[in-house]
């Protein structure tokens, strides 16, 4: 759900990838309607501004749209839906390379490491 906070990135980015995972989990669905600036704001345990930029910033991107006096929906576009998803799993990625990195592990040994553990990637959950 929105809210619980990293210290190592701005409060509005954070609740931008929130809001898009919410949307791509189904949370929130495409052409549904979203909570208010002040409803989710009050979830997530911000100051109303934040969540208002995290907005702009999603509306932006084409994953929400306001309609002006209905409120804001998210997008029935299933292109920008997918590329929000590419987005997030590319910097998922990214994250997960980079802190292998930081155990030892080049992208190779990542790969070994991966294929090793194909039965838990399936669905298999004994490690």
């Amino acid at each position: 759900m929105i809210g619980d906070f990293r210290s190592d990135q701005p409060i509005y980015t954070q609740l931008v990838e929130q809001v898009t995972l919410a949307i791509l989990s189904g949370e929130f669905p495409p052409g549904g309607k979203l909570p208010s600036v002040r409803e989710l704001a009050a979830q997530a345990g911000v100051n109303p501004n934040t969540m208002q930029r995290a907005f702009s910033e999603l509306e932006r991107g084409g994953l929400i749209f306001s309609q002006r006096t209905s409120g804001r929906f998210v997008t029935e576009d299933t292109v920008v839906i997918e590329a929000a998803k590419e987005r997030l799993a590319r910097q998922r990625l990214m994250e997960f390379l980079q802190s292998m990195r930081l155990l030892g592990y080049d992208n190779k040994q990542v790969l070994q490491l991966l294929q090793s553990r194909e039965e838990d990637l399936n669905g298999h959950t004994d490690m």
